[in-house]
C-alpha cells in the first residue's frame, strides 16, 4: 500500500510540474523559437552574470551563472518581496518531484494529521562549496523570446520552482548578485523547466564573452538565424559523460578528453590517460589541470614556444596565479585567433575530434607587453574530482550546445565566433523594436 501511494504521488507530481499545458505558461500567439538571457562578465570576480525578472512586478535580479547548479536559488530577503511568490509545503505534490528521494508527501498521505512544513532543499554555493537548507518556492519568471535575429514577445512562465536561501550563501558572489542560476541536469533547473512548459527540446546554447554574451533556449536543430550557417552547422559533437565517481548523480557537464597535444605533438603523461571526465565550468575562471598533468603540460608548452624557429617566444617572470608567462612584444596577433602561439588540442573520442585552443583562449594579457598561459595547477586529483576543468576563459567566444536529450555537446572552437557581436546585435534589435 505504501509503495503504491509513493508511486502515485511521484507520477502525479511529475505530470503537474512538467506539463506543457498553456495554463502554466503564457505563450505568445506565434510558436517560440528561442528564449534568450543576456550575459555579462564581472571584471572583479570573472563570474558570468545574467538578470532574471520574477514576480508580477518583473523585478530584475542579478544572478551568477553555474552550469553545474541543479536549480535557481535566491537570497529572497535581499530584494523586494514578490507578492506572487508561494512557499511549497513539504506535503505538496511538487516537493517529491523537485527532489525525488523526499517521501514526506507519501508519509503524510498515510498520516494526514502530520503538520505540513516548507519543502526543504539542500542548496549549495558552488563557488565556496558552502551549503544550507533552502525552501522550495514558486513564482512568475519573465524571459525574452527571440524570432530570428530580432527580439520577440516577452514570455511569462508561471509556477517556476526555485529555492529561497539565507543571505550568507551569497558570500564571494559578484557584487549585486542575489543568487545563482543553475543550468544543470535536474528537472527544476532552468533548461528543463523551460523545455517542459513550452514543448522545447531539453537543450541550450551558451556564447560567453569577456564583455557581453548570451544563453539561448530553443527547439531549432541549428542556430542559423542568430549565429549564421557557417558556425551553427559546423559544430563538432562529443558525448557528455557521467560524473567522475560514475554515479551519474552529478549536475556537472563533462566530456572525455583522451589526450592533449601541443602544436600537434602528444603529451607523454605518466598516468594511463587522463580519466575521470573533463568538467566544463562557468565558475572556474581558467582551465585547471591535475598537478602531474600540469607539470608535463607546462614543460611541453614552454619547449614548443621557445624552441621553435617561427615562434622563439621569450619567457618572463610568472605573474600570479599563472605559472608560465611570455613577453608579448614581438608576438604577432590575428584578429580571428589572437596571439600566434602554439595551439593546444584536447583530443576527444578520436584523433579527428578535438577541441582546439588558439591564442585568444590560451594567453591572458596581464601587464604591459606580458601575457600568461591561462592554465592553472589544479592540485592532486581526488577520487571524485576531474583531472581537467575547462574554465570560463577557454569557453569565451565559443558557441557551446548542451543537449540533455541526446547527452551530446556541440562546440565551435575551431571556428571564429564573436559572442559580444551577437549580443550587441540582439540588444540593438530589441531597442529598435521598443521604439
Amino acid at each position: 500500500m505504501m509503495a503504491c501511494i509513493q508511486s502515485l504521488l511521484l507520477f502525479c507530481s511529475f505530470m503537474y510540474i512538467f506539463n506543457t499545458n498553456p495554463s502554466c505558461a503564457q505563450i505568445p500567439n506565434s510558436p517560440i523559437r528561442f528564449l534568450v538571457l543576456p550575459v555579462t562578465k564581472d571584471p572583479a570576480t570573472f563570474q558570468y552574470l545574467t538578470t532574471i525578472h520574477h514576480g508580477t512586478s518583473r523585478e530584475p535580479v542579478r544572478v551568477v551563472l553555474d552550469l553545474g547548479c541543479p536549480s535557481l536559488w535566491l537570497a529572497c530577503s535581499s530584494g523586494r518581496l514578490s507578492l506572487s511568490r508561494r512557499l511549497i509545503p513539504s506535503c505538496s505534490i511538487q516537493c517529491p518531484a523537485a527532489k525525488p528521494n523526499n517521501m514526506s508527501c507519501a508519509f503524510s498521505a498515510v498520516m494526514p494529521t502530520r503538520k505540513s512544513t516548507a519543502c526543504g532543499l539542500s542548496t549549495e554555493n558552488c563557488i565556496t562549496r558552502s551549503a544550507t537548507r533552502g525552501e522550495l518556492v514558486e513564482d512568475i519568471l519573465t524571459v525574452q523570446s527571440v524570432d530570428g535575429s530580432k527580439s520577440g514577445p516577452v514570455t511569462i512562465v508561471d509556477h517556476f520552482l526555485f529555492s529561497c536561501v539565507p543571505r550568507f550563501l551569497l558570500n564571494r558572489l559578484a557584487g549585486g548578485a542575489q543568487g545563482m542560476l543553475g543550468l544543470g541536469k535536474s528537472r527544476i533547473a532552468l533548461p528543463s523547466q523551460l523545455a517542459s512548459k513550452f514543448g522545447l527540446q531539453r537543450k541550450f546554447a551558451t556564447c560567453l564573452s569577456s564583455s557581453d554574451g548570451l544563453i539561448l533556449f530553443g527547439h531549432e536543430t541549428g542556430y542559423d538565424s542568430i549565429f549564421g550557417t557557417e558556425i551553427s552547422r559546423s559544430l563538432t559533437y562529443t558525448p557528455l559523460v557521467t560524473s567522475p565517481d560514475g554515479s551519474g548523480s552529478s549536475q556537472d557537464y563533462s566530456i572525455n578528453v583522451k589526450s592533449i597535444k601541443i602544436n600537434g605533438k602528444r603529451l607523454s603523461l605518466r598516468q594511463k590517460g587522463i580519466g575521470g571526465g573533463t568538467k566544463i565550468s562557468t565558475t572556474v575562471p581558467y582551465t585547471t589541470l591535475e598537478s602531474s598533468i600540469y607539470s608535463t603540460f607546462i614543460k611541453a608548452y614552454k619547449e614548443a614556444a621557445t624552441n621553435n624557429y617561427f615562434l622563439n617566444m621569450t619567457v618572463v617572470a610568472p605573474v600570479a596565479p599563472f605559472g608560465l608567462c611570455f613577453s608579448s612584444k614581438e608576438v604577432p596577433s590575428s584578429m580571428l585567433l589572437g596571439p600566434m602561439v602554439p595551439a593546444i588540442d584536447l583530443v576527444l573520442q578520436s584523433e579527428m575530434v578535438k577541441w582546439r585552443v588558439h591564442g585568444r583562449n590560451a594567453m591572458v594579457p596581464v601587464l604591459d607587453e606580458v601575457m600568461c598561459l591561462g592554465f592553472l595547477d589544479g592540485g592532486f586529483k581526488s577520487k571524485t574530482s576531474s583531472s581537467i576543468v575547462i574554465g570560463g576563459f577557454q569557453l569565451e567566444d565559443n558557441l557551446l550546445e548542451f543537449n540533455l536529450g541526446t547527452s551530446m555537446l556541440g562546440f565551435s572552437s575551431t571556428r571564429h565566433t564573436s559572442c559580444s557581436d551577437y549580443h550587441t546585435r540582439m540588444m540593438q534589435s530589441t531597442l529598435k523594436d521598443s521604439l
